[in-house]
């Protein structure tokens, strides 16, 4: 009985054991998955602010920009910011990303591969670090985005998209409170069905599911109204039965109701100032051209705007749209309001902005769009965030109502340079700003220096006239030529002129097709901008007479892309062989034609070769006698080895803030041409083979100094 009693005590011993051993086993630590970001998201998008990420392969690379060195300024790719800091390399891996207080200035550096960017301030910053999690610290599976931005979550075996989108308040609720609401997950529209241009009978089902699915869609017409094309109205049937079915079912359907119809509010009022009266006859192509469409068949159905007597959910929900991914610009447009464009001409113009809105294709990751209206003043009608999509963009335009007065267009610049282009407006920092003005006739105030601030601080300003002044009117002009002053001079890119409003829809493909131009806009600057670009010409007696002129036609080709006085760009021009001369200095010439002449008139010297020696002689008589406040720009031409070493006065010109760019012809060594160029070395430095093949370099070599100008974003 004993033995029993104690070989029973010893097996509930080994059970209890046993279980003791396995019971850690069982409270197996949950896996944490790590949420996947692409190369170009910047810590600032993220909401979050601490989290662990992983970053795929191949982020590093210049167009995913960087500002800082160790701290980065939130504006960086977060991805290309861990590989600056040695976290990770080009294959990727998993980062944790620390949100943390701004900084009053940011250290550029090159480490790692990767050239980071200075900057001068920015309001927040962010430190990455090997991707461990922190004790005590929970980490998201979904990031949360400021603005639309698809995530790939994993969960268990299935891969998922979510898509964090901040809600775009409508019409009635902007105006009456500008309080932020939360953010709201919704599905991948990439998900959703699209309308197809297929018979109808095959299009029904696809259109009832597009209506299910688009939150921002509006009221649907009655099917016995006289509006609705016949060939549709079948479609649309099925499209409305569906929607009520999904209504009964309880399903989260919305849609947002506004009309359609022309606005009866832009009832003229007293006035002083001039208006153009002319007569047009009903059923004339003028007549017609001021009727508001409601059907036309080329266009999807749901941007045709049909409405119904029934509002099926009075609840807004925010309209998901991405956009034109290949024009994603902040565009503003100054929309004339003036007495003199008068009522019809007015509803003219407001057709014309709700056609450039739908070819724009407004979106989230697309163009942006806000309104300013001005005429005696001016008023921010709606502004970048306002609206995320075509749809609702032009239905709010169709409510604007005349403000009057005179055409104070130097007034509305100052004060879209100043307060439209703002965060707290949607401006997002690493879209192009452009400006679009409206002008019937002409301005009644000053616009060059208006236009001049604007373009400075990096707002592209584009001018579209319409119906310019009559002889008899011409008195009154304030500013003879003023398109010519305030817009880029070195083309005709940023105007167009419009002979009469009842043309304007001609003009509405040319006009997007540049506003969405983003490598012209990125260029925009060139026509006023803050450099001493300094060329050192190689005059050995390897290059030749026919040559030398060759090459004094690059160097003309180049500088004449850049408004040149003291206050803007400024040039200067050394020449070497085993020596040196100063052609001319950055204070010789102040106007293009004098700048131009001079390089003209520069003597083929013939001799050696010392491309060290020339580098140190520009640093020291070119770029030792830059103004603080401009960029320093060294490019140089150089058609073989050098006798002397380059890199150690390279060098020294890159430690002291010049920007060097090397182009080399024939027998240039390509070693000598990277060791003098600046970081990365395939922006900055060029290869051809023969002399007369330098003029495809021009147009890249103006790029890439554009880009480097317009790197800082607006803060």
């Amino acid at each position: 009985m004993k033995a029993t009693v104690i070989a029973t005590f010893f097996g509930v011993f080994h059970i209890c054991t046993y279980a003791a051993k396995e019971a850690p086993k069982k409270t197996k630590k949950a896996k944490l998955y790590v949420p996947q970001i692409d190369c170009d998201v910047k810590a600032g998008k993220i909401i979050n602010p601490e989290f662990i990420a992983k970053c795929p392969p191949g982020c590093q690379d210049v167009k995913y920009r960087v500002y800082g060195t160790d701290i980065y300024a939130s504006f960086s790719s977060v991805c290309n910011a861990a590989i600056h800091s040695g976290i990770i390399d080009n294959a990727g891996g998993k980062i944790l990303v620390q949100k943390v207080a701004g900084h009053s200035g940011y250290r550029g550096s090159f480490s790692n591969g990767v050239r980071s960017l200075s900057l001068p301030r920015w309001r927040e910053s962010f430190l990455v670090s090997e991707g461990k999690p922190r004790k005590g610290v929970t980490y998201p599976s979904t990031l949360e985005y400021s603005s639309s931005k698809s995530t790939t979550v994993k969960s268990g075996n299935a891969v998922r998209k979510e898509h964090q989108t901040p809600p775009v308040p409508t019409p009635a609720t902007q105006m009456a409170t500008t309080t932020p609401t939360p953010t709201t997950t919704t599905t991948d529209p990439s998900t959703t069905p699209k309308p197809t241009t297929t018979p109808a009978t095959t299009r029904t089902t696809t259109v009832a599911a597009a209506a299910k699915t688009r939150p921002g869609m509006h009221r649907v017409r009655d099917i016995g109204s006289s509006s609705v094309h016949p060939a549709y109205a079948s479609v649309i049937a099925a499209a409305s039965r569906q929607i009520q079915a999904a209504q009964g079912r309880g399903q989260n359907t919305a849609f947002r109701g506004t009309s359609t119809s022309a606005s009866n509010r832009n009832i003229l009022r007293p006035h002083t100032g001039i208006q153009r009266q002319e007569p047009v006859a009903a059923g004339s192509p003028a007549h017609l051209a001021m009727e508001t469409d409601l059907w036309k068949p080329g266009l999807s159905l749901f941007d045709t705007g049909f409405s119904s007597k029934k509002e099926l959910n009075p609840k807004p929900l925010e309209s998901i749209s991405q956009g034109n991914p290949n024009c994603k610009v902040d565009l503003s447009f100054l929309m004339d309001g003036s007495w003199s464009i008068g009522k019809r001409r007015f509803q003219l113009q407001k057709q014309f902005l709700g056609n450039v809105a739908q070819a724009l294709g407004i979106g989230s990751a697309g163009p942006l769009m806000g309104i300013v209206q001005y005429g005696d003043d001016h008023s921010t009608e709606f502004n970048l965030k306002t609206y995320a999509n075509s749809k609702d963009l032009r239905n709010a335009i169709e409510k604007i109502t005349q403000k009057g007065g005179l055409s104070n267009v130097g007034k509305a610049l100052s004060f879209v340079n100043k307060n439209f282009f703002l965060d707290a407006n949607g401006n997002r920092g690493g879209a192009p700003n452009v400006v679009v003005v409206m002008v019937d006739g002409w301005p009644t105030d000053r616009v060059e220096e208006a236009s001049r601030l604007a373009r400075e601080s990096g707002i592209n300003i584009f001018f579209v006239t319409i119906e310019a002044a009559a002889e008899s009117e011409k008195q009154n002009v304030i500013e003879p030529n003023f398109v010519d002053k305030a817009v880029c001079r070195t083309n005709g890119f940023y105007s167009i002129n419009v002979p009469s409003w009842f043309s304007l829809h001609k003009v509405v493909q040319p006009l997007v097709k540049r506003v969405c131009d983003t490598d012209q806009l990125v260029c925009s600057k060139t026509c006023l901008n803050s450099a001493d670009i300094g060329f050192v010409i190689d005059g050995s007696s390897s290059v030749g007479t026919s040559n030398f002129r060759t090459v004094l036609q690059f160097v003309a080709n180049i500088s004449k892309e850049f408004e040149i006085s003291d206050t803007d760009t400024r040039i200067g021009a050394v020449q070497y062989t085993y020596e040196q001369r100063l052609e001319f200095n950055f204070d010789k010439y102040s106007t293009k034609q004098d700048v131009l002449s001079a390089i003209k008139r520069i003597s083929y010297w013939s001799g050696g070769t010392s491309t060290g020696a020339a580098i140190s002689y520009a640093s020291e008589q070119l770029f030792s006698k830059s103004k603080p406040n401009k960029r320093k720009i060294m490019i140089l031409i150089t058609d073989g080895r050098s006798y002397d070493d380059v890199r150690v006065p390279a060098m020294a010109a890159h430690q002291n803030g010049v920007i060097a760019y090397s182009i080399g012809v024939a027998w240039a060594a390509q070693d000598e041409l990277e060791a003098i160029a600046t970081d990365p070395d395939k922006e900055h430095s060029f290869f051809v083979d023969e002399f007369d093949h330098l003029y495809r370099f021009v147009n890249q070599l103006i790029q890439n100094i554009c880009t480097e100008f317009n790197s800082q974003p607006r803060n």
